[in-house]
Formats: C-alpha cells, sequence, structure tokens
C-alpha cells in the first residue's frame, strides 16, 4: 500500500494534505511532516498543509493558506469521516487519498491505508517514509516525534508496541535531536492553565460507577484566562486516578457555539458511545460536539452504564 501511496504523490503535481477539525498534534504534525517531505523528495511540487491553525502548536511548525487548485492530489490524514475534515471537501480534488489510524467509519478516498492498531498517524507516516523513497532529514523527524509522542501520551497507551519503539529508535539513530527540546516544547505550561487543573481536581463530579467529569463554563475559562480548547486538553491531566474509569471534560465554546466534550477510559470502550451522539474516535480516547450541556450529561449518563458492565465483566466489585 506504501508504494501505490507514494506512486500517486509522484503523479500529481498539486498536492493538499487536510486533517480533522479539532486540531491536535498528531493531526498536525502528521501533515506538517509529510508536506516537508514531499517537498524535500519533489522541489518542483506544489504542496501545502492547510487547517485552522492554533498558536498552542506553533513549536510543530506553520500551516499554509487555503487556496482552490486545479487537477490536485487531496491527503487526508488522522479523520476517518468525511464531515470532519477540516477546510477541504474531497469532491473538489482530482483523487484523494486517506491515512488514518481511527476505526474505520466511511470510506471517502480513492485509496485508504488505515492502521488502527497505530499509536498515531505519525506512526504511519514513519513507516511510509522508511519504505518509500519519501525524504526525511531532522526536522521532518522531530515534527513526527512530536505527534507521536503526543497521541501516545508519552508512550503510555497501549497502542505503543514494539513496532512504535522499533520506528522511534530508527529515526533517533538517523536524525538525532533534542528529546529535551521537544518535550519543553510540549509541556511547559502558563501557570494560569495549571491553577485551572487544580479547580478541576477540586471540583471534578465523580459517579457512582466511576466516571469523572466536570462542566468548564466560558465563565470558569474567563476566570482562569484560557481558552476553550486549554480548557478542553486538560483531560488528558487526569488518568492516573485510582477511583476513575472513564474521565471526561465538557467545555463550552462560545466562540463556535457548541459544547466540546472530551473523553478518555482506561477501560470501558467509549467511541461506540461517542458515534453515537455524532462523535467519534478511538476505544479509550473519543469525543462529541454538542449544542447543550443537558445533552453532554445523557452521555456522562451512557459512559456510568458502561463502566457498571465494564466492572461486572471484570469482576471489579467489592
Amino acid at each position: 500500500m506504501f508504494k501505490q501511496i507514494y506512486k500517486v504523490i509522484k503523479k500529481y503535481d498539486t498536492i493538499v494534505i487536510a486533517r480533522h477539525i479539532g486540531v491536535d498534534p498528531d493531526a498536525m504534525a502528521s501533515q506538517i511532516a509529510l508536506r516537508d517531505s514531499i517537498k524535500l523528495t519533489f522541489p518542483h511540487k506544489k504542496v501545502v498543509a492547510i487547517g485552522t491553525g492554533t498558536s498552542r502548536f506553533s513549536y510543530i511548525g506553520k500551516l499554509d493558506k487555503l487556496e482552490e487548485y486545479q487537477n490536485a492530489l487531496l491527503i487526508v490524514v488522522d479523520t476517518p469521516d468525511k464531515r470532519r475534515i477540516d477546510l477541504a471537501d474531497p469532491a473538489d480534488f482530482s483523487y484523494v487519498i486517506k491515512i488514518d489510524h481511527h476505526p474505520f467509519i466511511e470510506r471517502f478516498a480513492n485509496l485508504e491505508y488505515i492502521e488502527d492498531d497505530s499509536s498515531s498517524v505519525a506512526q504511519i507516516i514513519m513507516d511510509l517514509l522508511l519504505h518509500t523513497k519519501l525524504q526525511c532529514n531532522q526536522s521532518i523527524a522531530k515534527t513526527l516525534y512530536y505527534g507521536l509522542v503526543s497521541d501516545s501520551n508519552r508512550f503510555l497507551f497501549s497502542n505503543s508496541t514494539s513496532k512504535t519503539f522499533r520506528l522511534v529508535s530508527i529515526y533517533l539513530e538517523q536524525y538525532p535531536f533534542d528529546i529535551t527540546e521537544v518535550y519543553q516544547n510540549m509541556y511547559l505550561r502558563p501557570f494560569n492553565e495549571v491553577q485551572l487543573e487544580g479547580y478541576i481536581s477540586q471540583n471534578m463530579i465523580v459517579t457512582d460507577h466511576g466516571v469523572g467529569y466536570i462542566d468548564i463554563t466560558d465563565d470558569i475559562q474567563n476566570k482562569f484566562k484560557v481558552d476553550s480548547a486549554a480548557a478542553g486538553n486538560m483531560v488528558n491531566h487526569f488518568n492516573h486516578i485510582e477511583e476513575i474509569l472513564v474521565w471526561v471534560t465538557i467545555t463550552e465554546d462560545v466562540k463556535n457555539g457548541q459544547i466540546r466534550i472530551s473523553i478518555r477510559s482506561r477501560g470501558p470502550k467509549i467511541n461506540t458511545i461517542a458515534e453515537n451522539y455524532h462523535g467519534g474516535g478511538h476505544k479509550f480516547a473519543s469525543g462529541v460536539k454538542t449544542q447543550t450541556f443537558e445533552e453532554a450529561h445523557l452521555i456522562i449518563r451512557d459512559l456510568d452504564q458502561a463502566c457498571l458492565e465494564y466492572i461486572k465483566e471484570n469482576e471489579l466489585g467489592d
């Protein structure tokens, strides 16, 4: 499949690389690294990475301006369904490639490569570069490491396999870069975000069967001087609480008129519940967007039931 992807990339002189709405480090790192690799390999090609950016991930690189292109190839990374593609419509392109690590939802591309047991799309791009003539350098390698480390939560998730570590080892050997700098860029946070984390710890509600959740309203965001993206990302900081199986941030996004729900799990499968509310994701990391806190709390109810079933199935009760 990698050879087929390479042949299509080689064929087109104009290539647009897109990803899902609600940017995260893996999606952004994957599209930027792939863009830079194609440009390094084929300097004459017009290659752009598009999407709504955020200053929060400026250390990864810069996205390109959206333009109209004729007879162009679209590569969509880290996106399982068409409705979640940011700033691109597959119908506007001559050919479409999907590269993803989510469970399959729908086919929207001419060529689809899905590796749903991969730690990240960045890991898939690492593999793609090793098995084709696409070139790499230290900057591209570091960008891919950003994506892999983020989506694997520093190799803590179970999809960090021997293949993951083997690829990282190869890239660190061939393109050595400063890991300390990578982690400083990713995890240094302003004091107001640390204060918000403390607020969440003190005010999180825990259901009878182990769902920890909190409503982060616009008023709370203003109080701690954070935006909705920073508030929603707090979900990744509560994965080591003994009494909690599933943890959720419910974040008001006034700018876009929606409620963003970020869900993580260390046991119960949550992606099917997210899909029931027009969201989706992985078995243990998913998201949903709703219009009201009331609907968000219906999801909490379903997650609590999933935790109860998980407890019974695994005999985790007293």
